[in-house]
């Protein structure tokens, strides 16, 4: 097993991030921080944090910087990343940046590799506005199961639904903020 190497993939909601974070974590036993992730099992469970995120995530928007910086920084602070991580999707801003610069200052780590993952927009909107997803669980529907809105999820007794943020106008305008606020990062 490979130690050590601390991992950033960037790119637009959609890319399929998440997805090869899962891969990577699972071929290199690192944990993978995913910051939406996060978010949503907040908002699931309805702590403090996931009811200010949910306003911001139903309109599409940003989740604020200092609460999603809150949440990283308390992640990474865990054992298991000591060995190593991948951030699904964070930073998002130069703010973001920044403020990860000085958490990762004060754990005494430096990051190996910045990956930006990038697809078309209409192939995103595409790929999104059919994603189905658990409530319960957030298992994501792969378009093979043969599941569809109100079925029951394979792993949990939840349901499956479409989330709110992947309604085809909410995507564009998560894309249109990505733009705004995100390629600076990039650059």
């Amino acid at each position: 097993m490979a130690k050590g190497k601390r991992l950033i993939l960037l790119g637009a909601p959609g890319v399929g991030k998440g997805t090869q974070a899962i891969r990577l974590a699972e071929l290199m036993k690192w944990p993978q921080v995913s910051t939406g992730d996060m978010l949503r099992d907040n908002v699931r469970s309805s702590t403090p944090l996931g009811l200010q995120a949910k306003f911001f995530m139903d309109k599409g928007e940003l989740v604020p910087d200092e609460l999603i910086v809150q949440m990283v920084s308390e992640r990474l602070s865990r054992p298991d990343c000591k060995t190593g991580f991948i951030l699904d999707g964070f930073p998002r801003t130069v703010t973001q940046a920044e403020k990860l610069d000085e958490v990762l200052m004060r754990l005494g780590v430096k990051l190996d590799a910045v990956v930006s993952i990038e697809v078309p927009t209409e192939t995103i909107v595409e790929r999104l506005s059919q994603r189905l997803v658990c409530q319960q669980c957030g298992y994501v529907v792969q378009k093979n199961d043969g599941l569809k809105i109100g079925d029951r999820c394979p792993r949990c007794p939840g349901s499956i639904s479409r989330r709110k943020d992947d309604e085809p106008e909410t995507i564009r305008r998560r894309l249109q903020v990505y733009e705004e606020q995100t390629r600076s990062l990039i650059r």
